[in-house]
Formats: C-alpha cells, sequence, structure tokens
C-alpha cells in the first residue's frame, strides 16, 4: 500500500512537512509506503472553466506548463492521500487551492478516481484561522466520496518558524494518532477487497435552483 502526501505551503520544510512528516511516520510504522510532494512552491493556474476534462474525460487537465496531471496519476495510483495546507488569511495556500480545484474536478469527472479511497487533511497554522482551513482541505475530500479518518481532536498544529510545531505536544499527538488510524483504516479497506463488495455507484443528479 502506498500513500501520498501533498505538501501544499511555499517552503519546503516548513510546519506543514513536519505536520506531514509526523502521519506519514505512523503509516510507515506499519509498512505503508509514503511520498510527500511539494506543490506550494509551483506555478500553478487556478482551473479556467474551460469543461475540456469533462469533455475529453481523459484523466487529464488542458492547461499546460505545470505538474497537475503528473500528481493526479499519484493520487490515481495511491490508497491513501494526505492534503496539507499552512493558512493564508484563514484559508488553504493560493497554490495547493489552485491545484486541489483542478485536480479534484479532473479525478470526479473521470469516473470519480478517488471514490472509496483513504483521505485526510492536515492544518499548520501560526495561530488563528487553522479551523476553516481544515474545513475547505475537507471538502475536497467529501466531494470525493472518500473514506476520512480522524484523530482525537481537529488536524491543526501549531507554530510559527520552521519546526515549532515539534513544541505543540497535542498537536504532535494529533498528528501521530491520525496517522495510526489512518494506517488502520487503509488496512481495512484492503482487505475488505473481494469480501466486502462496496456501495453501488450512483450518476450524479444535478439540481439547479434558478430555471
Amino acid at each position: 500500500m502506498k500513500a501520498v502526501a501533498f505538501n501544499g505551503s511555499p517552503n519546503k520544510e516548513g510546519n506543514t512537512w513536519h505536520a506531514l512528516k509526523m502521519v506519514t511516520a505512523e503509516l510507515e510504522s506499519e509498512g505503508i509506503e509514503t511520498e510527500i510532494i511539494h506543490v506550494g512552491n509551483k506555478a500553478i493556474r487556478g482551473c479556467v472553466a474551460c469543461y475540456q476534462c469533462v469533455k475529453n474525460r481523459n484523466e487529464q487537465c488542458v492547461l499546460p506548463g505545470d505538474e497537475v496531471n503528473d500528481w493526479i496519476q499519484k493520487m490515481k495510483g495511491a490508497d491513501g492521500i494526505i492534503l496539507g495546507s499552512p493558512v493564508h488569511y484563514s484559508a488553504i495556500g493560493g497554490t495547493m487551492k489552485s491545484f486541489l480545484d483542478r485536480a479534484f474536478f479532473v479525478t470526479g469527472v473521470n469516473d470519480s478516481m478517488l471514490c472509496h479511497k483513504v483521505g485526510a487533511a492536515v492544518v499548520a497554522v501560526r495561530r488563528s484561522g487553522g479551523l476553516p482551513t481544515f474545513d475547505q482541505l475537507n471538502n475536497f475530500l467529501n466531494y470525493a466520496e472518500m473514506l476520512i479518518p480522524t484523530s482525537n481532536y481537529w488536524n491543526v498544529i501549531h507554530g510559527r518558524t520552521p519546526g515549532e510545531v515539534v513544541q505543540d505536544l497535542e498537536g504532535v499527538q494529533i498528528m501521530r494518532v491520525l496517522g495510526k488510524n489512518m494506517a488502520w483504516l487503509m488496512k481495512l479497506v484492503e482487505h475488505g477487497k473481494g469480501a466486502v463488495e462496496p456501495p453501488e455507484r450512483e450518476a450524479k443528479i444535478f439540481t439547479n435552483f434558478i430555471r
């Protein structure tokens, strides 16, 4: 099994990275391969609502010049996905948001590629805005019908300078428990394959309120 984590911070080894490492360390201790991909330092365009991914259904976004399509395939090949972001004005970092908007739209219109994979979100913040950012990340996981492991509190860890989050003992425990629960859930899904049939997929119903 493999889990892929996305670091939405501009800093390669800042507090978001440290939070992801705490979670992935627990996964690795359970024999799960992990990879952390640095997204936050890249130039990623936002979705332009061209709907070419809906038309083509080839698991790709048509916008050129970045690694979004490579990352979509990383997500497709993983059993677990972790989304990590710093807090920018009580929200997801802009580059991470652009990546998630495009990637989750593409995966959604291509047979819901992430459905029933295990997905978790973590947030690193100096002081405030962690919960709104955590909620925003979870919106993507919920939309994709992913299975979401929990911890013993919301997955937010506090620190300002890189590495300072290790002093947030409660936050460290939250990440550790999340990693353990995620590994357990991933194993349940793996062992259930062929033994427990997943729910039958339903075609999406769209209801517009302005007609």
